[in-house]
């Protein structure tokens, strides 16, 4: 059974931030760990102490985490960036709140002694000789331990306390990977009142006073049951110091929800995937249908999360467009106003919305990247509506002659233009790189929503059933919030997000399919009338085309949909490959272009050279971090592959910032995670000087000094499906819901009984649908218990928690 925890985060806004800077003000920007680990970095809001993010996240994170760290810092031009305050929210606050958490948390001030992190290995022992017992203490080594001095490193040492009685270790110079192998021993009293082994790491420093590093403490009265304890053990901070400055650094507002998942193998979720098929193909209508009833019975709140599932699902079976076409017949068949059609929140509204975002993602950035792209890099001042014009901003038009309202609305409405003639052109002649199976989704779509209303008052709905989500649902909100689409690595700035709506509000003029009805609106918009009328004209030839499917590429649609894009992630990387020989300095980087896929990582000097090197994904071992001190930098990576003689061979990337190199790791991570050999340990440093620059061990054979981290990852549209996740999650829904279904169900069969006979066939299907159903849950429901049964038997007989 795989076991797994999922975060949503969301970093809302901060309020009443301290300011920073000689202005007055600040630039804040956050960041979040988890367990120390750095994974996100927000965009920067400048000059302000009130910033808004409302940047959102999933983060996929092993089980066994402890804590989620929010850094809110002041970013500075020259010098280093300052540090505002941070919330430390610990993983049992998450998993007491299973709805999920969002209220505003003070800012805490920075305690050297809190900043603690890594393990340490010990074994702790009784140890008897005739009528005297002593407590023998063996520390062995310590990994991850927090860097305090300037070089990147620590100077750490052991202090053994118990019974009033201190012993210490040597030091280890310049590392945070030390190894000791040293024993402590200490008379055992049993009738000390506090009966505490505390082994303490500190930092050696000098002339200053030594820094804290963590501790771990033992009960002793524990330990003589079981005589011995062999582990690592987790570095906790010292007590928590009242803060002086409580409340007075301002406050984060935070939305986190943590889900925890135990996922049994995919045997068990065959009969629900099989019913859930057979939903689609039954020809009862609402009566008893099971997509039917999770339809009308999941709330709101939680009908975006099902409709992904479902969609996945679905997508994973190669079936996504029957299970469109059914879910958009119940919505056409609830409809009597055509002009209503698929405006709410309905279940076909939201799982063709994911549906376009899931399969449709990489169509999206290659029609839309290229006109993004020139508008943030242009960042124009554009505006037409008077009343929100800005003098200031428009600047000078040449020999510091000011200009007139009507030279700034003429300019931006040129702008503009130029904007939506390269965004339309890019869209009506894209049909043949839109995706077959979306291209006869739209098909079906416009011939049932044509059947439903024939009349001829109604002949352009069809169309505007289109354009309602490839326009409104697609194309619109990816232009207003490219990040979020993943076409820009950051949220544009208040000029470029205001020439962004602009472009929107035109593409959803055109998706209404009215050009009317967007002069009335809007009087200002009349600049751009004339590209709305022409864009209505040209998306209804554009959907012709786009819904002229042929057999052969309809075929496309029946395969199993693996959700791989024939290029996972790409762009340019600075690379530099371990020798055996030299040492390594950042000026051996060499700038690359790095193209991943199912099968490979492929790299050149320019994007379409025609000899490539890559690494085969089956090859690749482990993917980590690299300690900053190695190169300068803090945003280095390494791939431990193995050659054709099964050795080890270390390719390192340089990546611009955090958030790249983390979605870099989180990617690679991702399609080698199954991988036969994956390391479980790994060296942070370099081989350099005849040692590992990490644990300063000579031999370059030597095993890690850390473990891997290849169990935190990203979500991200482009990640390989999972269909007994997705199954899972089904299950869990349907679980929640099952009193409420098993109601519903009995009044489907009272109203039955009592209305017109039905046919034996279809009245047997009826009753057998809902007993198949609740089969399946109660057998999963079983599963489960058994499961943890299971582990719960086996943690019975591990040795007893001796830490206190």
């Amino acid at each position: 059974m795989a076991k797994r925890s999922s975060l949503f985060l969301r970093i809302v806004e901060g309020k009443k931030l301290p300011a920073k800077d000689l202005t007055g003000s600040s630039d804040p920007y956050c960041i979040v760990r988890i367990d120390n680990e750095t994974i996100i970095r927000t965009a920067t809001i400048w000059k302000t102490l009130s910033p808004f993010w409302g940047e959102e996240y999933n983060v996929h994170l092993p089980s066994t985490f402890h804590s989620i760290a929010f850094y809110v810092m002041d970013e500075d031009a020259i010098s280093r960036d300052d540090v505002i305050g941070k919330v430390l929210i610990a993983k049992d606050i998450l998993t007491a709140n299973p709805k999920g958490v969002d209220s505003w948390m003070s800012l805490s001030e920075i305690d050297p002694d809190e900043e603690v992190q890594g393990e340490i290995h010990l074994r702790i022992e009784i140890c008897n000789n005739g009528s005297t017992s002593k407590l023998r203490c063996h520390v062995f080594e310590a990994r991850d331990l927090a860097r305090k001095d300037l070089n990147g490193a620590s100077d750490p040492f052991v202090r053994v306390q118990y019974n009033g009685k201190t012993q210490e270790s040597s030091v280890v110079k310049k590392s945070c990977y030390p190894r000791w192998n040293e024993v402590f021993d200490f008379a055992l009293d049993d009738s000390v009142t506090e009966n505490t082994l505390y082994v303490e790491v500190w930092d050696w420093d000098l002339v200053s006073k030594n820094d804290f590093l963590g501790k771990v403490a033992f009960n002793v009265n524990k330990l003589q049951m079981i005589q011995q304890k062999d582990g690592w053990f987790l570095l906790l901070p010292d007590k928590a110091k009242r803060s002086e400055t409580e409340g007075a650094l301002g406050s984060l507002r935070l939305q986190l929800r943590l889900r925890d998942e135990s996922v049994l193998p995919s045997s068990y979720y065959q009969p629900l995937t099989e019913l859930l098929l057979q939903s689609t193909t039954t020809n009862n209508g609402e009566e008893g249908n099971l997509l039917a009833m999770i339809d009308e019975l999941t709330t709101t709140e939680n009908r975006q999360e099902v409709a992904t599932n479902l969609v996945k699902l679905f997508l994973g079976q190669g079936l996504a467009k029957h299970f469109l076409n059914f879910v958009i017949k119940l919505e056409l068949d609830r409809t009597t106003e055509p002009n209503t059609l698929f405006r709410n929140n309905s279940l076909a509204s939201k799982s063709m919305e994911c549906f376009l975002k899931v399969a449709g993602m990489q169509y999206l950035h290659n029609v839309l990247g290229p006109t993004i792209n020139r508008v943030f890099e242009e960042r124009k001042y554009v505006e037409l509506d008077p009343n929100k014009l800005e003098f200031k901003e428009a600047g000078c038009s040449g020999l510091h002659r000011c200009q007139t309202e009507a030279d700034i609305i003429q300019q931006s409405a040129q702008c503009l233009q130029s904007y939506l003639t390269e965004l339309i052109e890019a869209i009506v002649s894209s049909v043949e790189q839109c995706p077959s199976v979306i291209r006869a989704t739209f098909r079906d779509l416009y011939r049932s929503v044509g059947a439903r209303f024939p009349q001829d008052r109604y002949q352009n709905i069809k169309y505007v059933a289109v354009t309602s989500f490839m326009c409104l649902r697609f194309f619109s909100p990816a232009i207003m919030s490219p990040k979020l689409f993943y076409l820009r690595p950051k949220h544009p700035d208040a000029r470029t997000s205001r020439t962004l709506l602009l472009l929107a509000k035109v593409i959803q003029s055109i998706g209404n399919m009215d050009a009317n009805e967007a002069r009335g609106k809007e009087i200002w918009m009349a600049p751009l009338q004339h590209n709305i009328q022409q864009g209505v004209a040209l998306f209804k030839e554009f959907i012709i085309k786009l819904i002229d499917i042929e057999e052969d590429q309809e075929l496309d649609c029946q395969k199993r949909v693996a959700l791989l894009t024939s290029t996972i992630k790409e762009g340019y990387l600075l690379m530099h490959r371990a020798k055996e020989r030299g040492i390594l300095t950042s000026s051996h980087f060499k700038k690359h272009y790095f193209c991943l896929n199912c099968e490979a990582l492929c790299y050149a000097k320019m994007p379409n050279a025609k000899n490539s090197a890559f690494i085969p994904l089956s090859k690749i071992i482990a993917i980590e971090k690299v300690d900053e001190k190695c190169f300068g930098s803090p945003y280095v990576m390494q791939i431990i592959s193995t050659d054709s003689r099964k050795q080890f061979e270390i390719m390192y990337l340089q990546c611009k910032n955090v958030n790249e190199l983390n979605q870099w790791l989180s990617s690679l991570r991702k399609y080698c995670v199954s991988n036969k050999q994956m390391l479980n340990s790994y060296h942070p440093g370099v081989f350099k000087g005849e040692k590992w620059s990490c644990c300063h061990q000579k031999e370059k054979t030597a095993p890690g000094c850390d473990k891997t981290h290849f169990g935190v990852t990203l979500q991200e549209w482009n990640d390989p499906l999972n269909p007994d996740l997705e199954s899972h999650l089904i299950f869990r829904q349907l679980l929640a819901i099952r009193d409420t279904l098993t109601q519903k169900y009995l009044e489907c069969k009272e109203r039955r009984d009592t209305t017109v006979p039905i046919s034996s066939n279809e009245g047997s299907n009826t009753v057998e649908i809902p007993n198949k159903l609740f089969q399946i849950i109660q057998d999963l429901e079983q599963a489960h218990r058994n499961f943890e049964h299971w582990e719960t038997s086996m943690n019975k007989n591990m040795p007893v928690e001796l830490l206190t």
